[in-house]
């Protein structure tokens, strides 16, 4: 009962931490959706740090280790931290200026714009929509499989609460409500995930020396597993575009538009690689270690435990009551900080870009915000309904989510550097890859088999190449933009 009482208590403290940002509401669209464009460079930084760090980054990369080996963190880690910060500057930044200059909410909302076509939505709604839907899975998913690994309670059961704690603050606080529960989600799960892994070393380790137990963990894996050794480099190569992901991500693309001014940048651009090594080693090394623990090798051939539990399981295995709530709790910080955000937007979305809803001159648009709020519950309630009978794991729902965005990546890039990009090449490069996304997915068993390819590619390679070249070859044989719309976007002069 002890890891329960503290993990409800972390979750009435969340709770109460969200719903406080509601005193602050002003009543309008633009606050409730962006909170008024007023995050500062910490908030930000918690913000694209917390919501990029997934269960995918916890429990599924752990998961995925043991199972593949050390090898899983210069597969997404290393160039995570190298593309991510690039990304925020060659994307987020001229996003949040072309956002401040022509008051944009959405990423859709730049697409019309941009491509002169207010139909754009209609095609790239429902993609993004499907591709976001497994990503919340993976925290739903992850979040449910811990709660049950260290209390006992079944799974479905941990994942509705998740999803009513998530729901509720996200309901109430808006954008601000999200950052703020960001920002303590990711300064709890960081200094937790510290503390849990000396924790885990220690257990698994045996010895009394925290070196000792280092280099006894590391002693009980098979040598293959401690290297890089069974993954070709192919794998590799392609698992660079992974990353990418994250330009086309619509609740990154929204969190952007929330910075105060271009100085607010600058902090998650330095602060980023740094905050991927302290979440992503341990993680990777504690799922690598316990391949070399017999007792969860038996479990996990006797089906009696699954890979997105095994840090559950170890947290609850060589802690006491009081740490092992501790450290459930910073697992569970780490999936909520990114769920909230992915709510929020789902929402925003559907009020903004489907049924066109825009703040009204005098700031009165309470029905506007009332919209958001109603479409958050639903995709909630749906989203949970899918994961009881989501066939994947956590880190192959991941894969296929992020192989889908990073398909989308070449459109962003030309809208926001390319004068040529034409309206028919967008749509054909949305039209491409939701077509191959979906025969892929569908060929793979929606995504069971993880060794899946087509022609011998990765299907990140296959989509982000048929997608360059659907867009680039369509885009050369159609009309350009009106010259007055590539002014807007492309006369570098103009400051917002």
């Amino acid at each position: 009962m002890t890891p329960l009482v503290i993990i409800i208590a972390y979750l009435c403290i969340l709770l109460v931490l969200g719903v406080s940002s509601n005193r602050l509401f002003k009543g309008t669209s633009v606050d409730y959706l962006l909170a008024s464009h007023s995050i500062g460079p910490f908030l930000l930084l918690m913000s694209l740090f917390g919501t990029t760090m997934t269960a995918f980054s916890l429990v599924g990369s752990t998961g995925y280790s043991f199972v593949n080996g050390i090898g899983v963190y210069g597969l997404m880690a290393s160039s995570s931290a190298l593309l991510h910060p690039l990304c925020f500057y060659f994307i987020g930044l001229k996003v949040w200026s072309l956002g401040s200059r022509y008051g944009y909410t959405t990423q859709i909302e730049f697409f019309q714009d941009r491509l002169e076509s207010r139909r754009i939505a209609w095609v790239l709604f429902p993609v993004a929509v499907g591709l976001i839907v497994p990503y919340v899975l993976i925290g739903i998913l992850g979040g449910g499989g811990t709660i049950q690994a260290v209390t006992g309670i079944p799974a479905q059961y941990g994942s509705l609460i998740i999803c009513g704690v998530v729901l509720t603050y996200v309901f109430a606080g808006g954008m601000r409500g999200t950052a703020w529960a960001n920002a303590f989600q990711t300064v709890v799960f960081m200094g937790l995930g510290v503390i849990t892994f000396v924790v885990l070393v220690k257990g698994m380790g045996g010895e009394d020396s925290f070196i000792g137990s280092l280099q006894s963990a590391s002693a009980s894996v098979d040598v293959s597993k401690l290297s890089r050794v069974n993954m070709p480099h192919s794998k590799y190569i392609a698992y660079l575009l992974i990353p990418l992901s994250i330009g086309m991500f619509p609740h990154i693309f929204q969190h952007w538009l929330t910075a105060r001014n271009a100085n607010a940048f600058k902090l998650p651009i330095i602060a980023h690689p740094l905050f991927v090594l302290i979440v992503w080693a341990p993680c990777v090394l504690i799922g690598t270690w316990a391949a070399g623990d017999a007792q969860i090798v038996d479990l996990i051939a006797n089906k009696e435990l699954k890979p997105t539990a095994i840090l559950g399981f170890l947290v609850n295995k060589h802690s006491g009551e009081i740490l092992s709530g501790l450290l459930t709790a910073g697992v569970l910080a780490a999936i909520m900080s990114s769920l909230d955000s992915q709510f929020l937007c789902l929402g925003t979305m559907f009020t903004r870009d489907v049924l066109g809803r825009r703040a009204s001159a005098d700031g009165d648009d309470g029905n506007t915000v009332l919209m958001a709020r109603s479409f958050v519950v639903a995709i909630v309630a749906v989203c949970y309904g899918l994961s009881l009978i989501a066939p994947a794991g956590v880190f192959a729902l991941g894969i296929w989510c992020f192989s889908g965005f990073s398909g989308l990546f070449p459109l962003i890039v030309a809208a926001l550097y390319w004068r040529g990009l034409t309206k028919a090449g967008a749509y054909a490069a949305v039209l491409v890859m939701a077509a191959l996304w979906f025969y892929m997915f569908q060929d793979s068993g929606f995504g069971a088999n993880p060794k899946y390819s087509l022609f011998g590619l990765h299907q990140v390679v296959v989509l982000v190449g048929a997608t360059s070249l659907a867009m680039i070859l369509v885009s050369l044989l159609t009309q350009r933009p009106s010259p007055a719309t590539l002014e807007r976007f492309f006369n570098t002069d103009r400051t917002p």
